[in-house]
């Protein structure tokens, strides 16, 4: 009876998670339609968000496997690669401030937010992740590598 009721619980926060996910997805979506023909992305930026996108892509496709598998380790692999991303949005943030940087105030508010929605793309899908492991074990993981999206 409890892990049903785990289970109950947990895939009501887990659609709470992928919902954000989508509303993320469509802030970048939309950003990407205000830019264009232009692109939203500096040149000299392009190369730190295709690495963002396909660890998007890596850490939605490893939420939902450990998911559908129930697989707690699965589960415990999304920190790893929520940290991926959380350090290519450090270095972003330390490309714009350099004192060499020449990036302008509308670029440099573009990276700002397209970085901040995919790392918080990545905190959800590690939310998600922690509910998978709550629904297996019972017990929530805590600590910094374990963001309560």
């Amino acid at each position: 009876m409890a892990g049903e009721l785990r289970t109950i619980v947990s895939a009501i926060r887990v659609v709470f998670e992928l919902a954000r996910m989508g509303d993320l997805a469509a802030h970048v979506a939309k950003i990407a339609r205000l830019r264009y023909p232009a692109h939203a992305v500096p040149t000299e930026f392009e190369d730190s968000f295709r690495e963002m996108a396909d660890i998007a892509i890596e850490i939605i496709d490893q939420a939902r496997v450990s998911l559908q598998e129930r697989d707690a380790k699965g589960a415990e692999r999304l920190t790893e690669i929520d940290s991926r991303m959380d350090d290519l949005r450090r270095d972003q943030f330390t490309r714009m401030l350099a004192d060499d940087s020449t990036i302008s105030v509308e670029g440099a508010v573009d990276v700002a937010l397209l970085g901040r929605y995919f790392e918080r793309f990545a905190d959800h899908a590690v939310a998600v992740g922690r509910r998978v492991i709550y629904i297996i074990t019972g017990t929530v993981p805590e600590g910094e590598d374990w963001p309560n999206a």
